[in-house]
């Protein structure tokens, strides 16, 4: 990492933000710069749509001279890659591949067929068709990086997550790239408030407790689990009974009817009963890795209780996300700091020298998760300190639940190579290896295939297409 102005605490950074246009995890990432004393600098933004990144400039620096605010962050907008990433400390990556109707069809045109997916960006005919214009574009972000920031540390939010990683590693394996998920704190947060409601033990954070991270990204599972001395899985296998026809409601606007992104566990609890280890992510996201136990059709999930989030919602939720942009930049919102949960900006400091810290993270596999294979990006804890991030030994996965991790790892690598070759045939038969679509009859998911990818058309190489 080359030396910058200042050492130790208040250094001058540079941060280029790949997706600046952002209205979710922009903002959010800039509260949390706003709100560390330790840190101050330069964000540069970088959208193909530049007239939200210069809305999002405006915002940045409102955020920076906010009253409440301890560090100043001076924000610009990059005309291209090679002008946002030059002389990067660090690069952020969250964008949207293509437009909401590239995701429709990614999400809906497969109900067709029966196949109903809460999310569908990850795994799945959805998750699949989203990696096939997803990887172009990281194969471009990735040689950028390479020619211009090759000593940044690189920090991805897109999904589908193990892709996107896989792909910067693929283009640039001297990348120094890792992927930021907040999935698995969703149920760290579970066990705190089990500890709360069956044992009354009170004031307890996710960072209080201590997990065995492994898996894949939104398929990640907890193998073990405590509190200071207390065994947590004992307690957990209590309360996955105690709560499993019921599902587990912890209130107020985190009741799984009041969100599309909330669930009342019982994905979870079912899985639990099953394998014998905690799954830690959301409901609506380990439900699409499975077979279609949870998924079979809307009374089905409705049944789990968890939900189908439509494009239709994300189409309104962004207008609404238009409407806040609109209402802080002219000050009819009042602009409140307050931080986004996200550990991004800790990761950041620790890499520094600022403070190691564990956390989960998405890397290539070192031999952290031992029977799943080199290279392959997998989920478990990591140290993260000064320059370097060390992946923690998870041990080998669970016999029981292998199988179930290692059919998408291989699926994911099948994946990569088809979108960087165009390979047709190789990109079908990995479509319909996905444990979703084992009910849809190969004729019908020949058209589906056909159909999605034409619907890819524009933001595929016209090679797909000969």
């Amino acid at each position: 990492m080359k030396e910058r102005i200042g050492s130790g605490r208040n250094q001058q950074l540079t941060v280029a933000y790949i997706g600046g246009g952002s209205r979710g995890w922009a903002w959010g990432f800039m509260m949390d710069l706003a709100m560390d004393p330790d840190l101050c600098g330069t964000v540069r933004l970088y959208d193909i749509d530049r007239p939200a990144a210069e809305r999002n400039r405006v915002i940045g620096e409102k955020i920076s001279a906010h009253p409440d605010a301890v560090s100043r962050w001076h924000y610009e907008v990059s005309d291209s890659l090679k002008e946002a990433l030059t002389g990067a400390d660090f690069v952020v990556i969250s964008i949207l591949p293509a437009t909401f109707e590239e995701m429709r069809s990614d999400v809906h045109l497969p109900e067709r067929v029966g196949v109903w997916q809460p999310v569908g960006d990850t795994v799945g005919a959805g998750g699949f068709m989203r990696a096939m214009r997803t990887i172009p574009m990281y194969v471009t972000i990735g040689e950028a990086i390479r020619d211009f920031a090759p000593e940044a540390w690189v920090i991805n939010y897109t999904n589908p997550m193990s892709l996107c990683v896989r792909t910067l590693y693929e283009v640039f394996p001297g990348i120094k790239a890792f992927g930021c998920c907040h999935e698995v704190f969703g149920t760290q947060n579970l066990l705190c408030a089990m500890l709360r409601t069956e044992l009354g033990i009170e004031g307890v954070k996710r960072q209080d407790l201590y997990t065995t991270v492994t898996g894949i990204n939104h398929f990640t599972w907890l193998t073990t689990a405590s509190y200071g001395d207390l065994d947590l899985m004992p307690l957990y296998a209590k309360f996955a009974d105690k709560y499993f026809e019921s599902g587990y409601d912890e209130g107020g606007d985190k009741n799984w009817m009041n969100s599309h992104f909330n669930c009342a566990h019982r994905v979870k609890f079912d899985l639990f009963r099953r394998y014998g280890a905690i799954a830690a992510a959301g409901d609506r996201h380990l439900a699409e890795f499975t077979a279609p136990w949870y998924t079979r059709t809307p009374e089905t999930v409705t049944e789990w209780k968890f939900g189908l989030t439509s494009v239709d919602w994300r189409v309104e939720d962004l207008q609404h996300r238009l409407q806040r942009s609109d209402d802080l930049i002219s000050g009819r919102e009042e602009l409140k700091l307050k931080p986004s949960g996200e550990e991004g900006h800790l990761l950041l400091k620790a890499v520094l020298g600022l403070g190691d810290l564990v956390s989960n993270v998405n890397v290539p596999n070192r031999g952290q998760i031992p029977n799943l294979p080199l290279g392959a990006v997998v989920e478990t804890n990591a140290l993260f300190g000064r320059d370097r991030i060390e992946p923690l030994y998870a041990g080998p996965l669970p016999a029981n639940i292998l199988p179930l991790i290692a059919r998408h790892v291989y699926n994911q690598e099948n994946t990569l190579t088809a979108a960087l070759t165009c390979d047709r045939k190789l990109g079908f038969s990995t479509f319909m290896n996905d444990p979703q679509m084992a009910w849809v009859p190969m004729a019908e998911g020949k058209k589906l295939f056909d159909d999605m990818l034409e619907n890819q058309r524009a933001y595929l190489p016209e090679k797909w297409f000969e």
